[in-house]
């Protein structure tokens, strides 16, 4: 499976994809901070493109000829974090993605968001176009948690598969999953030498202080020090001294994101939150792409098979007595 990465920031979705066994072929992002992290770490190319010249993405596309096209059209109109107003411009990329996939037709896409797009118009609008155009459709929000990932990061996303069947993709993804949420504990012992951590909270109203022991909440791209008029919430753990609790650094909060250690970050810490924020976890990524090939595969094992295989029954090579105990 060959694919091309579309708004691929510093490269989450690229890397999980990656991992999976997904060849990444190039990629396109418009700004030249995150395509710098980008081209340190990756092998191909991430052009600096703005992608809604629709006719300018798809020349890049046809170059690579992919089977796959994957991205996630800028979220701040529909995000929690942001004004949630569609009408600011950004969330037009959403068509400008659904443009570019019914126009090329690749096998496969997937396009990532946050969980408040559920609720847009622009979801149904480009809903209704893909399936004019032929697609099989499996929509859901993923909760990063119970893919390897040690955040509670709740996200949107639309996978379809040219020629496919709506919702093909929900048993296999539901199996998938883990039985439990990961904490950070799980998934970096002790690495981060502390079992507490300060999270800049988006109100007061809110907790801020969280334990390793559990799944850490979204990491955004927003990383503030502990105010020094900070007052505990009912939420944060009592027994917590404040002078005792840290937040954490850019790098780990990468780790969050399931990033490796020899991920290459270097610029301002402020640019870099901001594209750590905003990237696909690796991990989650990896978890849809290798439900993908697994979905793939069986395909292409269901039609190796001749049809007329059992035609004539099935032939016993094992005693009777053995198939009897087998059987009951």
């Amino acid at each position: 499976m060959k694919c091309v990465d579309l708004f691929a920031g510093c490269g989450g979705m690229s890397l999980g994809f990656q991992n999976a066994g997904v060849e990444i072929l190039s990629a396109i992002d418009n700004w030249d901070k995150s395509i710098e992290i980008y081209n340190k770490n990756f092998s191909h190319k991430c052009y600096h493109h703005d992608i809604s010249d629709e006719e300018g993405t798809l020349e890049i596309i046809k170059r690579y000829s992919p089977d796959m096209i994957v991205g996630g059209p800028p979220c701040q109109d529909f995000s929690s974090a942001g004004k949630r107003d569609e009408s600011l411009g950004r969330a037009d990329l959403t068509y400008n993605f659904a443009n570019i996939i019914c126009i090329y037709k690749p096998k496969w896409f997937v396009m990532e968001n946050v969980d408040r797009i559920k609720k847009s118009a622009i979801l149904s609008d480009v809903v209704e176009q893909y399936q004019k155009e032929g697609y099989g459709l499996t929509a859901v929000i993923i909760d990063a948690s119970y893919c390897n990932t040690p955040q509670s990061r709740k996200r949107f996303f639309l996978i379809g598969e040219l020629g496919g069947e709506n919702n093909a993709l929900l048993p296999k993804l539901k199996k998938n999953l883990n039985s439990e949420p990961m904490t950070i504990r799980d998934y970096l012992g002790d690495k981060l030498g502390v079992n507490y951590y300060y999270r800049h909270p988006r109100n007061y109203n809110r907790r801020g202080i969280f334990s390793i022991d559990e799944p850490s909440p979204t990491v955004r791209g927003v990383n503030r020090p502990i105010p020094s008029g900070y007052k505990k919430h009912s939420g944060d753990p009592a027994e917590i001294e404040l002078s005792e609790v840290r937040p954490l650094t850019t790098i780990e909060r990468s780790y969050l994101q399931t990033f490796p250690k020899n991920f290459k970050f270097e610029g301002t810490k402020t640019n870099l939150e901001q594209m750590i924020g905003n990237a696909v976890p690796v991990n989650l990524a990896e978890f849809l792409a290798s439900t993908i090939l697994e979905h793939e595969e069986e395909k292409l094992y269901k039609k190796s098979i001749p049809q007329n295989l059992f035609s004539n029954g099935i032939s016993v090579l094992i005693p009777e007595t053995t198939l009897h105990r087998m059987c009951y």
